[in-house]
């Protein structure tokens, strides 16, 4: 870092009806520096970088950016200033191209008498791809054809090809695979190398260690403390962020458990094209099954298929009664949730509400010869979004307002409150606190203890290790291992059969 101060945040103040989401903060961040912005969920660390890149309106103080003073009404001024983003979730827009995306907002070197010169840019486009090491990344196409992480990539060059001043990365990790996550920590570092600054949303402590030279804490909206990142621990961190000590075991306890032998649901010979291919396993009552691998093993796809959610989906999926889910009505009907990685386009609505996300898939159960009753609607969303600690203000509130992981616990409160018997959980903790972790970690004991049955899909191989009675490993879309829950088991054991 050198001395000169880039950003200044003088008594940033947020509130969304009762909610102070950002309290008066203040802080500084000096050229040359990755900063770390931490917090638990809902601690206000979105909302502060969302109204630095014009995302939303300031509700009170000011920024200002290289001595000049920002106030950005959208992403596009703010960009022209100097301020870029990659968000959280998906960022880019369906139904254009790659280059499109890369470039919107930022037509105009390409529109001549208002005519678009679409070949100049694919070319500008592809040439940012291949410098990044993207290449396999086509400009001219759509968007819609490339996955979740893919299309990650895309927002990383699209945040980053007009060298911001400030660059921020909210939670971006957690899409990406190593390789991925390789790449943009190459890009950290050269934005760094620049004189130019890096603020880094990450819900891995040990990541934000690594790779920050301080770390800024937030808790219920207020500035807590700002640290050299050399001087802590991680569990220096999380005392910070919580107020209090929190206990390190996340994960079960407990090896040698005996798992039922009574089948609940068996897959045989599924495929889908150019995903998976031959994939037979059995899940058992009371069992926790983990799936991992490397980001593009399939399986991802694994989950979406169990779901009845791949429509070139071949094989059979079928439940102990011979029932064959072979589609997502067929799955709801036999008690079999389905929570996927891309949380905010697959497992929850954003602009309804709470109450309508949690009773969607139990509308059946809660009509009253097929009339809906509002009152009845709204007591069954509080009661199973209590159940599951959702800070909100009302269950009337919208669920695109929440946290990552109050939208991930109405997502669980949904099939909650269905009494699913077999919950398939695509990375089930991506993009949230440790606190809100141990939550779901408990939670998935708990029903396990029930006898319910879970499949957890998993990129995090701690996560697996700690949580799994059996572990499949995939890779080139198929089962390459499979592990029994052990203490001897390491992380290496898995590795070798993902690579």
């Amino acid at each position: 870092m050198n001395e000169r101060t880039l950003l200044i945040a003088e008594n940033i103040d947020k509130r969304f009806g009762i909610t102070h989401a950002v309290n008066n903060v203040s802080l500084t961040v000096d050229a040359g520096e990755i900063r770390g912005l931490i917090g638990e969920n809902g601690s206000g660390k979105s909302t502060f970088v969302q109204m630095l890149c014009g995302i939303y309106t300031i509700g009170g103080g000011k920024f200002t950016l290289d001595g000049q003073p920002l106030h950005a009404r959208n992403q596009v001024q703010a960009n022209n200033a100097g301020v870029s983003i990659i968000v959280q979730e998906m960022g880019t827009l369906s139904g254009l191209t790659v280059a499109e995306n890369i470039f919107l907002g930022h037509e105009e070197p390409f529109i001549h008498m208002g005519i678009k010169n679409s070949r100049a840019m694919n070319k500008e486009a592809q040439r940012l791809l291949d410098g990044y090491g993207f290449g396999r990344i086509k400009a001219s196409a759509m968007i819609d054809r490339y996955n979740f992480e893919d299309r990650k990539l895309v927002e990383i060059v699209k945040a980053t090809y007009m060298k911001p001043k400030i660059l921020v990365i909210d939670e971006t990790t957690t899409a990406l695979s190593q390789n991925g996550r390789m790449e943009l920590y190459k890009i950290m570092d050269a934005v760094r190398a620049d004189g130019r600054s890096v603020i880094f949303i990450c819900h891995d402590l040990a990541e934000v260690l690594e790779h920050t030279d301080t770390v800024t804490i937030l808790r219920d909206g207020e500035l807590i403390d700002t640290v050299r990142s050399a001087d802590v621990t991680e569990d220096d961190l999380k005392r910070l962020m919580v107020g209090r000590e929190i206990g390190s075991a996340y994960y079960r306890t407990d090896y040698g458990t005996p798992v039922s032998d009574e089948v609940v649901l068996k897959a045989d010979n599924v495929s889908v094209p150019g995903e998976i291919s031959g994939i037979s396993f059995e899940l058992h009552r009371g069992e926790i099954l983990g799936f991992g691998g490397l980001s593009e093993c399939g399986m991802h796809e694994v989950g979406k298929a169990i779901f009845g959610a791949s429509w070139d989906r071949s094989g059979s999926v079928t439940l102990a009664d011979g029932t064959a889910i072979d589609s997502i009505q067929a799955a709801i009907s036999h008690s079999v949730a389905y929570a996927s990685k891309d949380r905010d386009n697959e497992s929850i609505i954003l602009n309804e509400s709470i109450r309508n996300n949690i009773v969607l898939p139990s509308l059946e159960e809660l009509a009253n010869h097929k009339l809906l009753n509002g009152p009845k609607l709204t007591r069954f969303a509080d009661q199973n979004a209590k159940n599951m600690q959702t800070k909100m203000q009302s269950v009337k509130q919208l669920v695109s307002d929440l946290s990552g992981g109050n939208k991930q616990k109405v997502v669980l409160a949904r099939w909650l409150g269905k009494n699913s018997d077999i919950l398939v959980l695509d990375s089930p903790t991506r993009g949230i606190d440790v606190k809100v972790k141990q939550a779901i970690y408990a939670l998935m004991q708990d029903l396990k203890q029930q006898g319910k049955s879970i499949i957890m899909i998993s990129e995090e191989i701690p996560e697996l290790l700690g949580m799994s009675d059996r572990i499949l490993v995939m890779k080139n879309g198929q089962i390459s291992g499979e592990f029994l829950r052990s203490p001897q088991l390491s992380e290496e054991d898995l590795i070798l059969k993902m690579v």
